[in-house]
């Protein structure tokens, strides 16, 4: 008990301590006589004292270390430590004991400073913004310093994972982002007023009423004492990178986007930070005059193009902070010169450099498709496609932990460890009293989430950009059956899709919903589009045709029959779809045109059963697939009127034959 000497107990308040247990895994690894030895253990010296995380840590990973480490100084068991428990299980273990800590991406991110005193706003510019109170500024803290600011300031919980104690925090009512409250101010006159598409996406509201919310959130966060300022980049190619400030008043907040956003390498990239866009994230408050506004509710998430500012009200929900910023690059990279297609999709690239991008909404398979062992992971979401090629705009993941597990999604598993951050998960008990997350319970939501920086990933493409892309692919779960597991697209069927984008809900998804029920989100991703669809479709008819990509329609959905008769498409199927795409099978085989959608179907092949191929073949009521096919592609059609009359080309000749 040599750590107790010299040890007062109350010396740090009660709130400050972490959970008596410490990490599951390490646990389960070690013999029922060394776990009760060592809970018995901490539970004496936790009544006596407060133990950091990190001494529990060493604790356990000391008593089941092999023995060659055991009997290393404790600098060297550090060391040990410090890099073996950063990779995941699939790493060499030999290669992590014997990299330098300084070299893992973790500990490589360094550009913390605390700015103390009456001029602190002065010192970080704070004061330009109206913010002149707080005398403590947290400036790009570390992944351990915010970890321990979240436990002091007792934000959140901490659970345990198979690899490793992960923050947790329950964002309150709002466990998603709030659509109705996102306004963007009409300013008269302006660039954006010609520009952005207004309506139920991008409504609209006054100067009048951002001023007023703004000096609100400026008073705010001049009463307080504290406040954390994130400095971060968005876009990984330099020549369109965008410089995002971020003002929160919880630690947590700055570990969110210090998890997804592009973090800076060096401290000089972040002196005498000029931002091209600053978020204050008053969250803690509400807009009481919501109603004489003009608003939805007390939320309020406001944008200002003009003056390069955006505040937040009432959601403490993390993913407004992340999807703000992409609205905004869905409206700055196409009024860029020259043009550049944001896109909402995942990226992966090949061992040859080929890059082959995914499009698809929820359910669709997108995140586990992209997740291939044979490439390497640009990014999860949010992409852009410049002279260049492809780039990521972010530095993380966010990823839906809905009945996750290792076996159906193995990467986004594995890399909630130390640093990711659960968001409204249902955390358990297991039999030793240790806290786990349960990500099959949804009672709290089903949009249970995690981020997590992206060196997370194992293998993934460290340089964030890769060249044009060869494929481009667009996932659909059409629960009605009759769209064929793969298709190839022509130029202008890929701006019909993209435009379109399609996928269907099934019953039990949503309150109500007790048959195939479609769901359309143009680009897919119509809740962050700024300019209006065509814009963005008439980029990517630009770009397939000036790089010669080729555009494919995966419907990882129903065959068979509709949602209850047939059966969803295997894994299997749709991997052996995905794999002929990209090594070039799927373009060399024979095609038969579908007589209701127009679309181009492969007659064989490799890995796939041909009767699938063909969704009529695969109905044994061929009646009732013709009677289902008619009834999806009048859907279609319906959906499109509203984009007649929008761009140069009239693209509902490129849809269904009706």
């Amino acid at each position: 008990m040599l750590v107790c000497r010299n040890l007062l107990p109350g010396l740090v308040p009660r709130h400050h301590r972490i959970p008596r247990v410490t990490n599951a895994s390490l646990f389960a690894r070690s013999s029922r006589p060394q776990q009760k030895e060592l809970k018995d253990e901490f539970r004496c010296l936790s009544s006596i004292v407060p133990l950091s995380s990190d001494y529990l840590d060493s604790k356990l990973k000391l008593s089941i270390a092999p023995p060659s480490i055991r009997c290393l100084q404790p600098a060297q068991q550090e060391r040990y430590h410090s890099t073996s428990t950063n990779h995941s299980s699939r790493n060499n273990s030999t290669a992590a004991a014997t990299l330098p800590p300084e070299y893992h991406p973790r500990n490589s991110y360094n550009v913390s400073t605390t700015v103390s005193g009456p001029d602190a706003c002065d010192k970080l510019k704070l004061s330009a913004l109206g913010i002149k109170g707080p005398t403590t500024l947290y400036h790009n803290l570390t992944f351990e310093e915010l970890h321990q600011h979240e436990i002091a300031n007792g934000e959140g919980e901490i659970a345990y994972t198979k690899y490793g104690k992960t923050f947790t925090v329950d964002t309150g009512k709002f466990t998603g982002r709030s659509p109705k409250d996102k306004w963007i101010v009409l300013n008269k006159g302006s660039e954006s007023e010609g520009n952005i598409d207004w309506g139920a996406v991008n409504k609209p509201t006054t100067p009048e009423v951002f001023d007023e919310l703004y000096e609100k959130a400026v008073k705010y966060f001049s009463s307080k004492e504290k406040a954390y300022v994130f400095d971060c980049f968005c876009g990984a190619n330099p020549k369109t990178q965008k410089k995002i400030r971020f003002v929160h008043e919880m630690a947590w907040q700055q570990h969110f986007v210090t998890n997804m956003f592009i973090r800076p390498e060096t401290r000089d990239q972040i002196e005498d930070f000029e931002p091209d866009f600053t978020v204050i994230n008053a969250c803690s408050q509400v807009d009481e005059d919501w109603e004489r506004h003009g608003l939805n509710s007390e939320v309020a998430v406001v944008f200002n193009i003009e003056k390069k500012c955006a505040v937040i009200f009432g959601t403490w929900y993390g993913g407004e902070n992340k999807k703000g910023i992409f609205s905004l690059m869905n409206y700055w990279l196409p009024t860029n010169d020259p043009p550049v297609l944001p896109m909402h999709c995942s990226a992966n690239v090949g061992e040859d450099g080929d890059t082959a991008l995914f499009f698809g909404l929820s359910g669709t398979g997108k995140t586990t498709l992209s997740a291939d062992p044979n490439r390497a992971l640009i990014g999860d979401d949010e992409h852009g496609w410049d002279d260049d090629g492809i780039f990521n705009f972010e530095g993380g993941c966010y990823a839906k932990t809905i009945n996750l597990s290792e076996e159906t999604e193995p990467d986004i598993y594995r890399a909630i460890k130390t640093d990711a951050m659960l968001e409204n998960v249902k955390l358990v008990q297991d039999e030793d009293g240790i806290q786990i997350p349960d990500f099959f319970d949804v009672s709290k939501t089903q949009n249970g989430r995690v981020s997590y920086p992206i060196f997370h990933i194992d293998g993934y493409h460290k340089p964030q950009m890769a060249g044009h892309p060869q494929n481009i692919i667009f996932l659909t779960c059409d629960a009605f059956g009759v769209l064929p597991p793969v298709s190839k697209l022509t130029p202008g069927q890929a701006m019909y899709h993209f435009i379109s984008g399609y996928t269907a809900k099934v019953a039990g998804t949503e309150r109500g919903i007790t048959e195939p029920t479609p769901n359309f989100s143009a680009c897919f991703g119509a809740a962050f589009l700024t300019l209006h669809p065509t814009r963005y479709a008439e980029l990517l008819e630009k770009k397939m045709y000036e790089h010669g990509a080729h555009a494919w329609l995966v419907n990882t959905g129903w065959s068979g029959g509709s949602y209850g008769v047939g059966e969803r498409m295997s894994i299997k199927t749709t991997r052996a779809c995905i794999d002929a795409i990209l090594d070039g099978n799927a373009a060399m085989v024979n095609y038969v045109k579908d007589d209701a959608f127009g679309l181009d179907i492969p007659v064989s092949l490799p890995g796939v059963q041909t009767q699938l191929l063909n969704p009529r073949n695969a109905w044994a009521d061929k009646e009732a697939y013709d009677v289902t096919a008619k009834k999806l592609a009048g859907m279609f059609c319906k959906n499109f009127e509203q984009y007649k009359g929008h761009g140069v080309v009239d693209l509902t000749q490129y849809g269904p034959r009706m």
